[in-house]
């Protein structure tokens, strides 16, 4: 097993990207291992981790099918609808209350 490259923050060599730098390039790993790391020192925890691929190994980015769209867009839904009262919320409804503002605090008091 070999260890994987490990550059510091902003000193990652031409020809890496992480996958945001290669999304925003419209281009996806594609499959390929990672070659190797980039980590961002922090005070008093670990480092921040990234992940670098080879950007002539990524392939572009599959286009959106009128299913996936269909798809995201009912995933969405569910997450704006409430359980309780199944009205669109008009916002995605926070896990920590499971139900719009209005259900989990029908006086109006803020929590």
């Amino acid at each position: 097993m070999t260890a994987l490259p490990v550059y510091r923050w902003h000193l990652a060599p031409d020809g890496l990207a992480t996958r945001r730098q290669l999304r925003a390039m419209n281009l996806r790993p594609g499959g390929q291992d990672v070659v190797a790391e980039l980590q961002r020192p922090r005070r008093k925890r670990g480092p921040l981790v990234a992940y670098l691929y080879r950007i002539d190994r990524a392939k572009p980015v599959r286009p959106m099918t009128p299913a996936r769209w269909a798809a995201l867009t009912k995933a969405n839904a569910a997450r704006r609808s409430c359980p309780s009262c199944q009205r669109d919320a008009g916002y995605v409804i926070p896990t920590s209350l499971g139900m719009c503002a209005t259900c989990a605090h029908p006086l109006g008091l803020a929590a």
